[in-house]
């Protein structure tokens, strides 16, 4: 007798960014995700070509369960931001380095919100996509043991991994 398939968990964050060739940077936040067993979505969710779609998803972000949102955004970068201004859960903005000024542009357009308004700015690019995943699950592991005890185990294992190096 086949087991029944495991129900897929509801996504506690979304990824979401302006465009599909955000991804290339986004995807790294995905994959920390996966690696924790934190279920998440992802989308394309722009926030100068589909402005309505922007509201409506952000709005409705809480009551779908969501309780973290992550929005890479580039050039402008107004999406974090906008995000923020229609939900009251965190938003942490991961700027996507774009061609013009290498990703600075979008980093002072995302650190820059005015208070009030909070968004949680990462550093640009993959390394902020993997942060933005990491701060995320230590929010995540405030009222989930079980989680807790994996993201205390990735800690200490970062520690022993930096004592063990040798010069």
């Amino acid at each position: 007798m086949k087991s029944p398939a495991k129900a897929k968990a509801a996504p506690q964050v979304g990824i979401i960014m302006g465009s599909t060739s955000d991804w290339k940077t986004m995807s790294a936040a995905a994959t920390i995700l996966d690696e924790f067993g934190v279920a998440y979505e992802k989308r394309v969710v722009s926030a100068h070509r589909t402005p309505h779609l922007l509201a409506e998803y952000a709005s409705d972000a809480k009551s779908h369960g969501l309780q973290i949102i992550i929005a890479g955004a580039g050039g402008a970068a107004h999406l974090p931001g906008m995000a923020a201004a229609f939900t009251t859960l965190p938003v942490l903005g991961v700027p996507v380095e774009s061609k013009a000024l290498k990703g600075l542009d979008s980093l002072l357009s995302i650190a820059q919100m005015p208070a009030g308004v909070p968004v949680g700015s990462l550093a640009i690019g993959e390394p902020g996509a993997k942060n933005a995943a990491l701060l995320a699950i230590s929010i995540l592991a405030l009222q989930d043991e079980k989680l807790r005890a994996r993201w205390e185990a990735f800690r200490a294992k970062q520690t022993r991994t930096v004592l063990a190096q040798k010069l």
